[in-house]
C-alpha cells in the first residue's frame, strides 16, 4: 500500500474507537501505564502478544523518553500487527513521571504501534500530532475534556498529514547525536551481546528519522568517522571555525539539526554534562 494513498484523507477516528480509550489509568509510574495500554490492544485483538511490544516500548524510552512537554507522551513502537496500526489513549487524573524534557507530570499519553510494510507512517503520524499539540486551545480542550466522549471526539480531529519543516515532534539532534555514539561504538571491538545491543538500539533510531538525513549521516560517517559535530563557543567543533553569528544564535538552546557551512557536517547545540 502506497504512504499517499494511506493517508490521504485520513484521522485518528480511522483507527481509533472509544473503547481503546482510558479515561483514568490506574497506573502510577510509566512502565505500569504502558501494560495497561497494552492490554486494552490485546483486548481488542490489535496486537498478539504484549511482551515482546512492551520490551520495543520500554528499550525506546530508554533511548529518549517520548514525553513531549506540556504533560503529552508519546510512546511508540513499529513492530508487525495485525493491521496498519493501533492506538490506544490514556489520561492520568493524578499524573505520571515520563523523565519529560521540561521535568512535568505526563496527564496524556498517546500510544501508537504502527506496521513496518507501510514505511514513512511515523513521520506522517507524528506530524500530524505536532500541527495539533502546539496549539494551546487544543491542548485546553485535551485536558479538560469531561469523560472518554469528549476526550474521543478532541483526539479524532487529528488529521494524519505530510510533515512540514517546523514538525519536530521529536528530538532530532538528540536522536542523531545518540546514533553517533552507537555507531562509533558498534565499530570498537564489543561482547557479541553488547553488538546486539546496539545494533537494535541503531535500529530504533534510524526508524524515527528521514531517508535524506540518514543518507548524507552514512555518508559522512563512511568519510570520516562522525557526521554530527557540537557548536562550542560559536565555533563548529567538527573543523573549529567560528559559523555565522545568525546560525551560532538559532543553535544555542535548539534542539534541531543545522549543516555547518564550512565542513557540511551536522551542527547541534553543546551538550549540557548532567
Amino acid at each position: 500500500m502506497e504512504i499517499k494513498n494511506f493517508l490521504k484523507g485520513s484521522y485518528f477516528s480511522d483507527f481509533l474507537n472509544p473503547s481503546q480509550i482510558i479515561f483514568d489509568l490506574k497506573a502510577n509510574d510509566k512502565i505500569q501505564a504502558l501494560e495497561e495500554l497494552l492490554d486494552v490492544l490485546a483486548k481488542q485483538k490489535l496486537i498478539k502478544n504484549k511482551k515482546p511490544i512492551l520490551t520495543r516500548i520500554i528499550d525506546r524510552e530508554q533511548l529518549e523518553s517520548t514525553a513531549i512537554g506540556h504533560s503529552v507522551a508519546l510512546p511508540h513502537a513499529r513492530i508487525d500487527t495485525d493491521g496498519d496500526m493501533a492506538v490506544v489513549i490514556g489520561r492520568s487524573k493524578e499524573g505520571i513521571d515520563f523523565d519529560s524534557i521540561d521535568n512535568k507530570s505526563v496527564y496524556i499519553i498517546i500510544l501508537i504501534i504502527w506496521n513496518p510494510s507501510i514505511p514513512g507512517l511515523f513521520n506522517h503520524l507524528f506530524a500530524g500530532l505536532a500541527q495539533f499539540l502546539r496549539r494551546p486551545g487544543f491542548r485546553k480542550r485535551l485536558f479538560e475534556a469531561k469523560n472518554k466522549s469528549e476526550l474521543y471526539k478532541v483526539i479524532s480531529e487529528i488529521e494524519l498529514s505530510l510533515p512540514r519543516p517546523d514538525d519536530k515532534i521529536i528530538s532530532q539532534a538528540s536522536l542523531l547525536w545518540k546514533l553517533q555514539k552507537i555507531e562509533i561504538q558498534k565499530k570498537k571491538r564489543a561482547a557479541k551481546e553488547k553488538k546486539k545491543e546496539l545494533v537494535m538500539q541503531a535500529d530504533l533510531i534510524r526508524q524515527e528519522l528521514n531517508r535524506a538525513l540518514l543518507d548524507r549521516f552514512d555518508r559522512l560517517m563512511e568519510r570520516y568517522g562522525f557526521a554530527v559535530a557540537e557548536l562550542d563557543e560559536g565555533a563548529c567543533q567538527g573543523c573549529n571555525i567560528n559559523v555565522a553569528t545568525g546560525m551560532s544564535s538559532a543553535i544555542e538552546g535548539s534542539n534541531d539539526i543545522y549543516v555547518c557551512e564550512n565542513c557540511g557536517k551536522f551542527l547541534i547545540a553543546k551538550k549540557k554534562k548532567s
